[in-house]
């Protein structure tokens, strides 16, 4: 489909003259303005700073260009999840993307200019969003008037620099931010193994947690009925964003070991800045297992880049600009608190969330579905980094992407352990409060009992259109099961009988709905040793919100080769179809400790709640509804 210009279309801006001057004014140039880097004060003002980087060391950054009109494309986005629309699934190519919404070319070609005067070689990709930039410290130090150091923060050792970057206005004004200056990165993968918290005589007891294959998932969710009407994901390609290798032949195994006729030579790893290493591995092996298994014959493309800010960005970039998938998925994530530790004190600006959050949008406007893991500590999203104050994960943030909640399934099962009975009557929000008393009788700390499926609300982000008036949102009840000290650093006094309390909040809610993710009502994973497949291989269970994003992509699509369509963006519809009488969606809106994720529970009556979202799928359902 190829959009013509309309009400929409940005003005073209004025042509910028950078290209006419001679090179030396570059240098001579006092109008020299700010611009926002990747990470906020509270990491780089906190910093150590102990030296002087090698100025002969190459760093690759990121300059990330601001989104023209973000306004009238947020209307178009609409439009495409409107079937009352004209452009009702019209959705864009890449190149009607960049006449439409990117900076112009010779906006583009200012700041690649620029670049090239101080001997700093750049890529642009075709979306004009990213420009990704190659030069010394010495170069970089010049262009824009900074100091990369040596520094450490919290154990961690990287480069950064303290001063925010500055360039001349006519090149700075249509930047949105530099990632790269600092190489200081903490993406965590959204996956818990449970062997990790459970003795080995309670985990090997007949009668104890589960362990579950893609099968239980389709029994669990009603997904039989779309296999039944020859739908296999056939002619649609998935998509995955991932910060570490995996072995392909491990799929395959997994696959073939469930009974899963596959699609051969199905999979394509796309490295993206010289690919990844091995660390969390784990992670991207059952992204690709559990996606695959729902859609046995679609594609699938692995995007596999470094864990970085510019490996993270680029990934997405290479990703959405190639445009040959129709559904993509992420388990990694960072808490917006880490991400900008001055955003909830208002010295720090969302420009870091916000140099992704413009690439989500043009998925959306491209009718890629997409989809996040809401993270795995529950309400307190930072706990995993060791700190308790309620917060989110991004990417899951951003309102243009889908976060996958999580839920536990019903079990029980007495600890040959301890003697201790845990007992799940019904499918609820993932919160290991029901873990307690298990936990204190193997002496386990109380800080394990804060996981959970993320939810709450975003400092970063405003609530969308979609959820506004939909009854629960800003608006929550929650339990208090944990003390949580003054600067939020240590977790003390569990109670398994909390009172619930009530009261409002604002900004993008999340998440939007949920699947089981408990490690305990977990998933098989096939796994080998890295880089070497079928040498002491085997399955072992996990669990995390990690898996429901990725069985999301996988039913997406399974539910696009049903409808012979292209859904698109999923939350402006779902939001929809949650108000209507025959939602396919089950809200879990029981109140209590019975039903929460360590803080967030749900309310009586209501559509929406910040433990599990709109709440669980009928997946035939919703793709009823997504093909009417």
């Amino acid at each position: 489909m190829k959009w013509k210009k309309s009400a929409l279309t940005i003005g073209t801006a004025a042509s910028l003259l950078l290209g006419t001057l001679p090179a030396v004014s570059f240098a001579q140039q006092n109008d020299k303005v700010a611009i926002q880097q990747g990470n906020g004060a509270g990491i780089l003002g906190n910093a150590n700073y102990f030296g002087d980087l090698d100025p002969s060391t190459v760093v690759t950054v990121d300059i990330v260009m601001k989104l023209q009109n973000k306004d009238g494309l947020a209307h178009y986005i609409n439009e495409t999840t409107d079937k009352y629309s004209i452009h009702f699934r019209k959705y864009l190519s890449v190149n009607d993307f960049k006449e439409n919404f990117a900076p112009s070319s010779s906006q583009v070609s200012a700041v690649t200019k620029y670049l090239n005067y101080f001997g700093i070689t750049s890529k642009v990709y075709q979306d004009n969003l990213i420009i990704t930039a190659s030069g010394t410290v010495d170069q970089f130090n010049k262009a824009f008037n900074v100091d990369i150091q040596k520094a450490s923060y919290k154990g961690k050792y990287f480069h950064a620099t303290k001063r925010n970057p500055t360039a001349p206005k006519n090149v700075a004004e249509n930047i949105l931010c530099i990632l790269g200056l600092s190489d200081y990165s903490n993406f965590k993968a959204n996956s818990i193994k449970r062997s990790d918290t459970i003795a080995p005589e309670d985990n090997n007891s007949p009668s104890g947690p589960l362990s579950l294959t893609p099968q239980d998932l389709i029994k669990q969710y009603n997904v039989g009925p779309l296999y039944s009407k020859g739908a296999d994901g056939s002619g649609q390609t998935i998509g995955i964003v991932s910060l570490a290798d995996f072995n392909s032949d491990d799929a395959y195994s997994f696959w073939d070991q469930m009974g899963i006729n596959v699609k051969p030579d199905r999979i394509e790893k796309i490295n993206v800045d010289g690919g990844t290493g091995w660390d969390g591995y784990d992670e991207t092996t059952l992204d690709v297992q559990q996606s695959g298994a729902l859609a046995p014959k679609a594609n699938i493309k692995a995007y596999l880049a470094p864990n970085s800010d510019t490996g993270f960005v680029d990934c997405f970039a290479k990703a959405i600009n190639d445009n040959k998938v129709q559904t993509l998925s992420v388990s990694w994530g960072l808490s917006e608190t880490i991400l900008q530790m001055g955003v909830q004190q208002n010295v720090e600006t969302p420009e870091y969330a916000e140099s992704f959050n413009q690439l989500y949008m043009q998925a959306a406007a491209q009718g890629i579905s997409m989809f996040a893991a809401a993270g795995d500590a529950g309400a307190y999203d930072t706990g995993r980094n060791g700190y308790y104050d309620l917060s989110v994960d991004n990417p899951a943030d951003s309102p243009y992407i889908t976060a996958a909640g999580g839920t536990t399934l019903p079990f029980h099962f007495t600890s040959a352990s301890t003697g201790i009975t845990v007992s799940v009557d019904k499918e609820r929000a993932w919160g290991w409060d029901y873990l307690g008393n298990y936990f204190k009788a193997r002496n386990l700390p109380l800080t394990r009992l804060v996981e959970g499926g993320g939810g709450g609300f975003s400092k970063l982000f405003p609530t969308p259109d979609y959820q506004k008036g939909v009854k629960g949102v800003n608006h929550y009840s929650a339990v208090q099961d944990f003390t949580i000290s003054d600067d939020f650093l240590s977790v003390t006094g569990f109670n398994g009988t909390p009172k619930v309390i009530h009261g409002t909040d604002s900004g993008r809610n999340m998440p939007d709905l949920s699947m089981n993710s408990d490690p305990y009502t977990g998933y098989y994973v096939y796994l080998s040793d890295p880089g070497a497949p079928g040498q002491n291989s085997g399955y072992a269970v996990y669990g995390g919100t990690s898996f429901v994003s990725p069985q999301l992509n996988g039913l997406t699509a399974l539910i696009n080769s049903a409808d012979h369509t292209q859904v698109g963006f999923w939350n402006p519809q779902i939001y929809r179809y949650a108000q209507q009488k025959d939602s396919p969606l089950h809200p879990l809106n029981d109140a209590g400790a019975n039903n929460d994720n360590g803080y967030y529970t749900g309310t009586p009556s209501t559509i929406y709640n910040q433990a599990t979202g709109l709440g669980t799928p009928d997946v035939t359902k919703l793709a009823e509804k997504f093909g009417k």
